[in-house]
C-alpha cells in the first residue's frame, strides 16, 4: 500500500468559511465512525466464543483493544474538531492578528493530517475485522452443514 502524501500548503488560501465547513465535515464524519464503533462492538460480544475459537485468545484480545484504542482516538479527534470550530472568531473577528491566525491555519493543517491518517486506520481496522467475521462464518456454516448430514 502506497501512503500518499499530503498536501497542507493550500491552507494559507482557504476562507474562513471553507474551513468551517471542512470542520462541520469532519464532525459528521467522526460522528459516523463512532456509529460504526458501536457496531463493532456489538459484533464483537455476539461472536466472541466464536472468535475465540476461530483465533487464539491473545490475538482476539489485541483486536479488541486495537478498537477500543481507535474509538478513543475518534472521541479526541471529535474534542479537537470542537474545540478547533470554536476558535473559528480568531478569524472573522476583524481584528488583525497575524500570529493567531497563523496558529489556527496550521491547527487546521495539523487536524488535516490526523483525520486523515485516523480514516485509513479506520478502513484498515474495518478491512481486518470483516475479513475475520467472514472467515468465522464460513466456518460456521461448514460447521452447520457438518452436522446436517
Amino acid at each position: 500500500m502506497k501512503i500518499k502524501q499530503v498536501n497542507t500548503s493550500f491552507i494559507e488560501w482557504l476562507s474562513a468559511e471553507e474551513m468551517h465547513n471542512d470542520s462541520k465535515e469532519w464532525l459528521l464524519e467522526l460522528e459516523f465512525l463512532n456509529d460504526e464503533y458501536l457496531f463493532f462492538e456489538d459484533l464483537v460480544k455476539w461472536n466472541t466464543l466464536q472468535l475465540i475459537d476461530f483465533q487464539s485468545y491473545a490475538k482476539s484480545k489485541e483486536i479488541i483493544e486495537i478498537l477500543s484504542s481507535s474509538k478513543k482516538t475518534n472521541d479526541d479527534l471529535i474534542k479537537l474538531v470542537k474545540e478547533h470550530e470554536n476558535n473559528l472568531q480568531v478569524l472573522v473577528d476583524g481584528i488583525d492578528e497575524p500570529k493567531k491566525e497563523q496558529g489556527y491555519k496550521n491547527k487546521h493543517k495539523t487536524l488535516i493530517v490526523l483525520f486523515k491518517n485516523h480514516l485509513k486506520e479506520h478502513r484498515e481496522l474495518k478491512r481486518n475485522l470483516y475479513n475475520i467475521f467472514k472467515k468465522i462464518n464460513k466456518t460456521e456454516k461448514q460447521k452447520r452443514i457438518i452436522d446436517v448430514e
